[in-house]
């Protein structure tokens, strides 16, 4: 293999044993290496904080308290929350746990994410090999790549499961199953942290998540945004002198040059190139648009559950209000991969969009925003919910 010329060869530095083999083991899985993943998410879930297995008492009574509020949700949705009309089971984990299943879940998502990514340049465009230093940096991403990518997906789920309540804190389906994951030592200590009544907490969290699983895994979402992030993560188009130009634009007097060359090498959207394509700048109004109508949607039915079951509830609110956008920040690399926009104004933008279709036309307008494929707001629409409402021949 070392003799072959460079570019029928399918391992950068072929001509190099050393470095042929090493390129062989790091793509061995495929553009994303799943033993790095794994074992990165799980390192980054545990990090300092203990990870307790829960005991058979607390899925007891997660599971006592999911009875009480999957009755509500589904009567405020009118959607399924489990199969032959009973609601998913309640399975309480770890963070660690939590981590793994997220990657088994979104395996396929994350697969097309590295296959697209992964992607090299035009054989026909030899710009880039006219430059000894632009061909090594290229061939050093492309060998790296798989690994990196692995390294960057872990490390991103692993911190999510740090902060995650249950399987919908990441706002995407699942592969139906019959259970839905809660972890338990999150919620209880975040209730500690605020000082809020655990038990009510627990429920809070249990009705965000059991309406999260029926709104989520509606044909209306499926169309709307489920195939809309995986066009998005298909469309990236790599731009393999991204860590060159970066590179180049430094100032050589500058103190900090050195931690900034540091901070582009550590960066995985550097290293692989993850450049938005025009054509998720085209998909990404659309997107933006669905997103924050949907979560505004599941903060809707939450609100009005918890208002029945839980009384004033609004201070569990604005506590979790608040930390999701803590999480936004910690999370910020992953939405960017997803496509998914969950900053704060874009989340204010839904909860307008909600509250004007609910004082044009009240409480059951909204919830047809899921009732069939298409009913998901336009970008014009959901900065003006008349438009909407007169699409859907809503009065």
């Amino acid at each position: 293999m070392g003799d072959e010329p460079a570019e029928n060869n399918p391992f950068p530095f072929g001509g190099m044993p050393f470095f042929a083999d090493l390129a062989k083991s790091l793509s061995a899985q495929g553009p994303l290496n799943w033993d790095i993943a794994t074992q990165t998410a799980a390192m980054a879930a545990v990090g300092d904080i203990p990870d307790p297995q829960p005991d058979p008492a607390t899925r007891f009574a997660f599971n006592d308290l999911a009875d009480v509020a999957d009755m509500h949700v589904r009567d405020i949705t009118g959607l399924p929350t489990g199969a032959r009309d009973t609601h998913s089971e309640i399975h309480t984990t770890t963070r660690a746990l939590w981590a793994h299943r997220t990657l088994t879940d979104f395996r396929p998502l994350f697969t097309e994410l590295a296959t697209s990514l992964s992607q090299q340049p035009d054989a026909s465009d030899d710009s880039a090999s006219a430059d000894p230093f632009a061909a090594m940096l290229n061939n050093l991403s492309a060998m790296m790549a798989p690994a990196m990518m692995g390294m960057s997906i872990g490390s991103m789920i692993g911190a999510l499961a740090q902060k995650a309540f249950g399987q919908y804190d990441l706002p995407l389906a699942r592969p139906l199953s019959s259970d839905i994951l809660i972890v338990p030592s999150t919620v209880d200590r975040f209730a500690n942290d605020w000082s809020l009544s655990v038990d009510d907490v627990r429920m809070w969290v249990l009705i965000h998540e059991l309406s999260s699983h029926a709104v989520l895994n509606t044909d209306a979402v499926a169309d709307g945004i489920t195939a809309l992030v995986t066009k998005h993560v298909g469309a990236f188009r790599p731009d393999p002198g991204a860590i060159l130009d970066q590179l180049t634009g430094l100032d050589p007097s500058d103190p900090e040059a050195l931690t900034k060359v540091q901070d582009i090498f550590g960066s995985p959207a550097a290293m692989l190139g993850a450049v938005r394509s025009s054509e998720q700048e085209h998909m990404a109004p659309l997107l933006d648009a669905h997103v924050s109508a949907i979560i505004a949607y599941i903060d809707f039915v939450v609100d009005k559950v918890c208002s029945r079951v839980l009384g004033s509830s609004a201070h569990i609110a604005e506590a979790v209000r608040r930390r999701r956008i803590e999480l936004h920040e910690d999370t910020a690399m992953i939405e960017q991969l997803l496509g998914l926009s969950l900053s704060s104004s874009q989340l204010q933008r839904g909860r307008a969009f909600v509250q004007g279709v609910v004082e044009r036309a009240g409480d059951s307008a909204v919830a047809q925003l899921v009732e069939k494929v298409g009913n998901l707001p336009t970008p014009n629409e959901i900065d003006a919910p008349g438009l909407w409402l007169a699409r859907l021949e809503i009065q």
